[in-house]
């Protein structure tokens, strides 16, 4: 298991509240480590984007709507692939 670390931040109360609801099973702890990494993979295929960007000029409309489609799908894979981790853990206990 990772080293943790308690830290303390401060979020807009409605946004905690639905946040906890989401949350419930898994915790509160776990649901914003997840979104922090997803955060941290997203800033950095931004920066490779903007990288590209610089060495090979800009994508077309039709490049980059093919792009995020793509991006979309691999997200939905990956939750499936979370959903179906989560059953089978869920199925083992």
């Amino acid at each position: 298991m990772a080293t943790t670390k308690k830290v303390t931040v401060t979020i807009p109360e409605d946004l905690l509240d639905e946040i906890r609801a989401e949350a419930a099973e898994r915790g509160l702890s776990a649901y914003v480590a997840e979104a922090l990494r997803f955060k941290r993979d997203r800033d950095r295929l931004r920066e490779l984007s903007d990288w590209l960007e610089e060495e090979h000029g800009s994508l077309s409309e039709d490049e980059r709507t093919t792009a995020f489609e793509e991006l979309e799908e691999l997200d939905a894979e990956h939750e499936r692939r979370r959903a179906a981790a989560s059953r089978n853990a869920g199925e083992a206990a």
